[in-house]
């Protein structure tokens, strides 16, 4: 997928197609749950994924809402 720590920030949607297409040919919305999932600082121990822009809130608000 090519996603670096040195290298610029993609779309969610262009992560999500890439791992559709390549991985996992089920369906999106478990695949950009996760991603916000592992965005979240809330949600595990580390975070897994450096997101940029709304991935949701401890206070339940859902990521981009």
């Amino acid at each position: 997928l090519g996603n670096d720590w040195n290298k610029a920030y993609k779309k969610s949607a262009r992560v999500v197609g890439d791992v559709i297409g390549k991985y996992h040919p089920h369906g999106d919305s478990a695949v950009y749950d996760t991603i916000v999932r592992m965005a979240q600082p809330f949600s595990l121990r580390y975070m897994l994924v450096d997101g940029q822009g709304n991935f949701g809130s401890i206070d339940g608000d859902s990521a981009a809402a």
